[in-house]
Order: structure tokens, then C-alpha cells, then sequence
């Protein structure tokens, strides 16, 4: 029984991973150019924009939030003697969305600091298991992001009406629905490494960018200290653990 259910949760962390991988060469496939098209110069939609010292806008998009468990092997012994040993994961990717606004201040005439306001809404459902005997339990963590990223914006020169570019930075963030009195409980605060690559396409009225990013926390979420529980038997979840970061994969659409 055990066996099986690992292999599904297996089967659904491929098929959620297979679905990342699509979006990614899409993404791809979208933003580089068809090697013809490149050889070809075009009328230049909103030729003077990018003279603008400031730019701003709004965007919208897909993510799918993670947690990356750090399990210790820790054996919790019920009171008849029975051991017990919990392992800790997320087992499938659930979509959420995102909305937010873009500011963005250019440097130079390849580099730009981009401030994006964001607000991200998801969750996400972890799954106990416990070795020996198979049993599992759930928890839905629902989880509203604030996040705040500066980063840092190179772009390739422009040709035609498309602009490739990548960017990095950090995201400080704030869940805004972290609940109590559950099994696994985590910091409400967070920041976040950001890398990610997308394009700028200059269309008649406007400027529109899509964009791959890749979020990883770089702090340890899990919250030890649980005087919260008043049923301490859920504690053998967080002994169980060493440690919690956060990940992300974000799919956005800027509209500047």
C-alpha cells in the first residue's frame, strides 16, 4: 500500500513537472524569433519608448507555489510503545494567480531596476505519510503572497518589434494568511531569490511582456517553537522536520 501510494504521489509530481516544462518552451518558443524572420527589418511600432527614463504598468499571470521539505527521520513513540515515522511532502502543484504593478526605471540602454508590487494567490496540499503503516494525512495551506521584487533588468538590443531580456533580484514577502492550531505551521515572512528571462514585444498601443520567473526562498519557514497546538499530538509533524523554503514558478504578462 505504501509502495503505491508513492508511485502516485510520484506519477502526480511528473506529470505536474511535465506540465512546468511545457510552459517553459512555450515561453521559449514564443520569444525567439524564427531565424528568416531576424533577417528582415520591419516598421518599428512605438519607436520612441524605450526614451523614457520611467516606465510603468500592470501585469496578471499563473504560478505554482511549492514548499521543499528537509525530513530528519525523527521516530515519534505513541503511548502503547507503536513508532511512527512521518515523511513530509508536497505532492502535487496546484495554479494559482497573480495581479500587480510594474515600475521600472532604466539605467542605461540595457539596463533597467524594475519595482513590482505583486500579489500572489494559491495553495498548496501537503501530505503526511507515515512509513511503516502507510497512513496519510492532509493539510491545505492557502497562501496571499505580498511580495515586493526589485530587480535587476538586462535587455538585449531591439530589433524590429522584439526585445529579449533577463532578470534577477530579490523578493521580500509577507503571507497575509498564515493559520494557527494546524499541523505544520509556517513564517509569515520570507524573501526570495528571483531568475527568470522573458521579451518585450512593442505592438501598436501598447507594450506587451511576457515572462518566465523562478522563485527560491531563501529562508527556513518552519515554525519550531508550536505552543500554539493544543493537541500536542500533531507536534510529531514539526519534529519531523529540519526545515522549510518556499519555491515558486511564475508565468506573467506585463501590459505596459
Amino acid at each position: 500500500m505504501l509502495l503505491s501510494l508513492y508511485r502516485g504521489m510520484d506519477t502526480r509530481r511528473h506529470v505536474s513537472r511535465s506540465c512546468i516544462i511545457g510552459i517553459v518552451a512555450l515561453v521559449v518558443l514564443t520569444i525567439c524569433p524564427q531565424r528568416h524572420l531576424a533577417q528582415e527589418r520591419k516598421v518599428q511600432n512605438r519607436p520612441y519608448i524605450d526614451m523614457r527614463r520611467w516606465h510603468y504598468g500592470f501585469l496578471f499571470g499563473l504560478h505554482m507555489q511549492d514548499l521543499e521539505f528537509t525530513n530528519n527521520g525523527c521516530v515519534h513513540t505513541l503511548e502503547d510503545g507503536t513508532q511512527e515515522f512521518w515523511f513530509t511532502d508536497v505532492a502535487a502543484y496546484n495554479p494559482g494567480f497573480s495581479v500587480g504593478v510594474l515600475g521600472e526605471l532604466y539605467l542605461t540602454k540595457h539596463l533597467s531596476l524594475r519595482f513590482i508590487p505583486t500579489m500572489h494567490f494559491g495553495d498548496k496540499m501537503v501530505y503526511f505519510r507515515e512509513q511503516l503503516s502507510g497512513a496519510v494525512e492532509k493539510q491545505n495551506i492557502k497562501s496571499t503572497y505580498l511580495s515586493v521584487p526589485v530587480d535587476v533588468k538586462y535587455s538585449a538590443q531591439r530589433f524590429n518589434n522584439y526585445r529579449p531580456y533577463v532578470v534577477a533580484g530579490l523578493a521580500p514577502m509577507i503571507d497575509l494568511t498564515v493559520k494557527k492550531q494546524k499541523a505544520l505551521l509556517t513564517q509569515r515572512f520570507d524573501l526570495a531569490l528571483e531568475m527568470g528571462f522573458g521579451c518585450d514585444f512593442y505592438l501598436p498601443f501598447f507594450k506587451l511582456i511576457p515572462e518566465l520567473k523562478f522563485c527560491f526562498g531563501l529562508t527556513d519557514l518552519l515554525v519550531k517553537d508550536r505552543s500554539d497546538l493544543i493537541d500536542k499530538n500533531l507536534l510529531k509533524y514539526t519534529s519531523a522536520l529540519d526545515g522549510v523554503s518556499s519555491r515558486m514558478v511564475v508565468l506573467t504578462l506585463y501590459f505596459e
